[in-house]
């Protein structure tokens, strides 16, 4: 039994490498999001073609990510919501431990306006108030592939021209990748700027959809 035990903690320690290293984890936080090309991440994440391959042969031996072809095409997605949770459950412990990460945090969030946010738990409470508007503030690939049910999506390129023509009268939560992503304090940042009632929520998508909450999702092929 000892041996065994061993070999078990020895296979868990092979997801342990899987994230040990800052480019693996920046893939499967983009991969949360929506399925990727090689060359579609290795742009998002600043890596040669070669070095993105690389990267994802560790992730998908490992069985964090999973790929199919569509043509000559490789395309890579997350492996499951349970992937979301350990990335989650890792941001939160360094959150809690490292004091480097709150420093980070804090150059992050120092010229925003927002402080108030939402917890996910907290929007599906008040999901079915008519007051209330979800903006989505995310790239359209990542939009299409999956959202919060019900939420607009804004572009990041064009918040302060949306941000003009949207209700007033409303109050507006938006969401973005997760909360290491800009693009929903920016969002949050220019409606208050234009006089409406805004909040931030926590999460991103990825969490929200793990938590098996409201979605719309785009069918697989």
């Amino acid at each position: 039994m000892s041996l065994i035990k061993k070999q078990l903690f020895e296979q868990l320690a092979i997801i342990a490498h899987s994230l040990g290293s800052p480019q693996r984890v920046e893939m499967l936080d983009y991969l949360a999001q929506a399925e990727c090309s090689v060359d579609e991440l290795s742009q998002l994440v600043g890596l040669t073609l070669a070095n993105t391959s690389r990267h994802l042969l560790i992730l998908k031996n490992n069985g964090l990510v999973v790929m199919r072809k569509a043509g000559k095409k490789r395309l890579y997605k997350i492996a499951g919501d349970d992937v979301v949770l350990l990335i989650a459950s890792l941001r939160k412990t360094a959150e809690t431990h490292l004091a480097e990460v709150d420093r980070l945090l804090t150059k992050i969030t120092s010229n925003s306006l927002n402080e108030n946010t939402i917890t996910s738990e907290q929007l599906a409470d008040k999901f079915n108030d008519r007051d209330l508007l979800i903006l989505d503030v995310r790239p359209n690939k990542e939009f299409l592939q999956g959202h919060i049910r019900g939420a607009l999506n804004i572009q990041p390129h064009d918040i302060d021209e949306k941000v003009k023509h949207l209700p007033t009268h409303k109050i507006v939560v938006a969401y973005c990748r997760g909360p290491y992503c800009l693009y929903s304090y920016e969002m949050v940042n220019s409606l208050r700027e234009n006089g409406i009632e805004a909040l931030r929520l926590e999460q991103g998508f990825p969490e929200w959809k793990a938590a098996g909450l409201p979605c719309e999702l785009q069918e697989s092929d």
